[in-house]
């Protein structure tokens, strides 16, 4: 195999390569996006739990009316109760 042959092939591979870097740096980019209607219904809903209050006031109004008046009262069975049922909760994670 020649050497200068070689070289010769070499050179008509970039020269190729160069014509096809101009041809495709003219076209014009631009970015499209496309969403999904499933995707719409999704940020609907994520706008619409956002809008919403976090804390219904029907059923922390009257509790903070008797803790602030002093009658609230907590049984300390139905606490201890309710501590350990959370307690065999975590423990079985």
């Amino acid at each position: 195999m020649r050497i200068e042959a070689y070289t010769q092939v070499q050179q008509l591979y970039n020269a190729k390569k160069t014509a096809r870097t101009q041809q495709s740096s003219k076209k014009a980019a631009s970015d499209q996006i496309q969403i999904s209607s499933f995707g719409k219904d999704i940020q609907t809903a994520k706008n619409a739990v956002a809008a919403a209050d976090d804390v219904r006031t029907e059923l922390t109004a009257p509790l903070k009316a008797s803790i602030a008046n002093g009658t609230y009262q907590v049984s300390g069975e139905s606490f201890a109760e309710r501590l350990m049922q959370k307690y065999e909760e975590n423990e079985n994670l």
